[in-house]
């Protein structure tokens, strides 16, 4: 999809070489604007190809090709499926409009399977020309793996794209396990990627869990127990888990518990936690990760002695439904429930949430 940047400049600006009104201005690195010079028409003042040396003068227009429409993720083999234009509603904004969007079921693209995948409904929170947010199902990959060659949430997005007309290389700003729900953030360019994932390493971008564990807490979370995020989270209080994790030498499929941080390939990791309510043996707790290791809040709740209902890779009660009576999960109970970062070019804050899937609905109403 063809993107273009368009800046006008202030009558109160000093006269400046554009390169260097592109780097102080506008935000763009050295790199990027080189990039850009060389795309078509891809650096333009008051609407004529120019070069970066020039001067920017009060009232000048600059517009910059952040990517053309001849960029694919062409290694992502398409998903067939239809739209049905009856239930479908979207959710594009031509402009950098900021309306939030959240679709039931109901209300979200109709897709229909292939006939080699099935792919679930592509349930589509948010959506302009620079980035996408998917409420992501359970039972999905994120990017093309192993035997998961063409049926990830990757291949759908791509797919999806393709059918509006408005190729689009696909960058995940982080990922989602399989068995995990909820939300998953795309940049439409290269630009939104590299400031999206600034913000995600600077803890600007935050993503909050939810998670039912078993047992109870011996007790809530108080003043004298609890530390605060050093991201802050409106000032809450939440309980701190900072052990690192490294791949378990003796099965390649899963992480453990590096407490001295001796076992190969260990790395930092701490996960912050809250409980929001207690059940008979089960408790539902949101989290936030400061670092994104590999199943880092599976490997951690299980560690605290609370692993995920549901986890068959990391609770030793398998699904856990002989301890917890009434338990739906048949996957990690493990849903990216709310997302805050701002919008990689108007800096404005977008807050978004992903509807509960069926078996939190479930084990909630029950309870």
């Amino acid at each position: 999809m063809n993107r273009y940047l368009t800046i006008h400049i202030p009558e109160a600006a000093v006269p400046m070489p554009i390169s260097r009104f592109l780097r102080t201005q506008a935000g763009l690195t050295k790199k990027q604007i080189s990039q850009a010079k060389f795309r078509p028409g891809g650096i333009r003042k008051n609407g004529q190809q120019c070069r970066v040396t020039e001067t920017a003068y009060p009232g000048d227009q600059i517009t910059v090709c952040l990517e053309t429409d001849d960029v694919d993720s062409a290694q992502l083999e398409s998903a067939t499926f239809t739209v049905n234009s009856d239930r479908h509603k979207s959710c594009f904004h031509h402009s950098t409009s900021l309306t939030l969007c959240s679709y039931s079921n109901s209300d979200s693209c109709c897709l229909s399977a292939s006939t080699s995948h099935f792919f679930p409904e592509l349930e589509i929170l948010y959506e302009d020309q620079d980035i996408l947010a998917i409420n992501k199902p359970a039972g999905i990959v994120t990017h093309p793996s192993g035997s998961h060659y063409s049926d990830s949430l990757s291949n759908q997005v791509a797919s999806y794209f393709r059918s509006k007309e408005e190729p689009t290389k696909v960058r995940s700003i982080g990922r989602l396990d399989k068995e995990t729900s909820g939300i998953l953030l795309f940049a439409r360019n290269q630009i939104s990627a590299a400031r999206l994932q600034k913000q995600r390493e600077e803890g600007k971008l935050q993503k909050t869990y939810l998670a039912v564990v078993e047992r109870t807490f011996e007790e809530e979370i108080s003043q004298s127990s609890s530390q605060e995020m050093s991201v802050s989270m409106e000032k809450e209080k939440w309980e701190k888990i900072s052990i690192p994790l490294a791949p378990d030498p003796e099965n390649p499929l899963k992480m453990v518990l590096s407490p001295a941080g001796t076992i190969h390939g260990s790395k930092k990791a701490v996960t912050y936690y809250q409980v929001l309510k207690s059940y008979a043996n089960a408790s539902l707790v949101q989290l936030h990760l400061e670092t994104g290791r590999t199943h880092q809040i599976r490997v951690h709740m299980a560690g605290t002695g609370h692993p995920l209902l549901g986890d068959t890779l990391y609770n030793e009660s398998q699904t856990g439904k002989a301890s917890v009576p009434g338990n739906p999960f048949t996957r990690a109970a493990l849903h990216a429930w709310k997302l805050k970062f701002y919008h990689p070019f108007t800096g404005n804050k977008i807050l978004l949430e992903a509807p509960f899937p069926l078996d939190f609905e479930n084990f909630l109403e029950k309870k």
